[in-house]
């Protein structure tokens, strides 16, 4: 892979802004942290979509959210509506957790039907599919993006964050096998300094679920200035 620049690396990332302890002056907080950064987008709870959006209205970073979030056993109806509240709150990407217990017990059609309905709500924005590796192993994972597919999502993606473990460069690449080019893979969970972050690159990831985006995009433009990397903090897994 060539050598990525700050810019390139920034346009990855999703920032995750998603732990429900938060208040209000963490989050303003990382907002500003998305937006001085240049991220993609930043990733909030739902209910912080509308605020987000007013906080980065000019500065380019999109903003996105959770649907079914953390388990993903919430009814499609219930997906459903979360969808359409957050694009009426101005949300221009949603990433939905699969029902996790349907994938392990193998009712494909539910979760494709799942998916479709979330994708369908959805409008044209992008659409991710939130796998909880984990939970799976190898055979499910590779189900579990082929059904992304068949639901017509735009990505699949690793992990929340919060189901005790994160992506992995084996889960990534074997995601990215498992799918056609039409569908991307989102790497997230421990994503948490410049090494792990090019590693999922390099394995097939396009984008990036990472509350260390300063760590991150901080690394590398420490080695552009040749003053060499500058270390990962412990952030949280996302």
């Amino acid at each position: 892979m060539p050598a990525l620049t700050e810019r390139d690396v920034a346009a990855t990332i999703d920032h995750a802004i998603l732990k429900p302890e938060l208040t209000r002056p963490q989050v303003d907080a990382e907002l500003d942290i998305a937006a001085e950064w240049g991220v993609f987008s930043v990733c909030v709870r739902p209910s912080d979509i509308a605020h987000a959006v007013r906080r980065l209205e000019g500065t380019g970073v999109a903003v996105g959210t959770v649907i079914g979030f953390p388990h993903g056993t919430t009814s499609t109806a219930a997906k459903v509506a979360e969808v359409g509240q957050a694009l009426a709150d101005g949300a221009v990407e949603v990433d939905m957790v699969v029902n996790i217990g349907f994938l392990r017990s193998g009712f494909d059609d539910a979760v494709v039907d799942d998916i479709r309905a979330v994708v369908d709500a959805a409008s044209g924005r992008i659409a991710k599919v939130i796998l909880e590796t984990s939970y799976l192993d190898d055979e499910q994972i590779a189900r579990g993006s082929r059904l992304t597919e068949a639901g017509g999502a735009a990505f699949v993606k690793t992990s929340t964050g919060f189901g005790g473990g994160g992506a992995t460069v084996e889960h990534v690449r074997l995601m990215r096998a498992s799918v056609g080019p039409g569908v991307q893979v989102k790497a997230s969970g421990g994503v948490r300094g410049l090494e792990t972050a090019l590693a999922m690159l390099e394995a097939g990831a396009t984008r990036l679920g990472t509350s260390a985006s300063a760590t991150i995009l901080g690394e590398l433009r420490a080695i552009g200035s040749g003053a060499g990397p500058t270390g990962s903090r412990d952030d949280s897994s996302y």
